[in-house]
């Protein structure tokens, strides 16, 4: 295995990649609340039908499993970071 060399850290790249896939997370995330929140404005003003209850029931879901892991994992990687420029890593 190759020695890595000073100006490139593997567990810091890893932890922008797991970054970058996380905010990817967290925007869809987002994006589905907000369109469960649209369908719910559309279902309250011409009335509860089924599709719009679906549609606003199955964004809260998808969205609640994107952002949940999304948040905690967002906030690891930032006191990781806080961390390593602490400890002069």
């Amino acid at each position: 295995m190759a020695e890595p060399t000073p100006d490139f850290d593997p567990v810091r790249s890893r932890r922008q990649t797991i970054a970058r896939l996380n905010d990817a997370a967290n925007k869809l995330g987002y994006l589905l609340w907000a369109i469960a929140m649209g369908c719910f404005v559309t279902a309250f003003i011409i009335g509860f039908k089924g599709p719009l209850v679906t549609m606003v029931t199955a964004c809260i879901i998808a969205g609640s499993i994107l952002l949940a892991p999304s948040i905690i994992v967002g906030y690891a990687v930032k006191a990781a970071e806080r961390d390593d420029l602490e400890n002069g890593r």
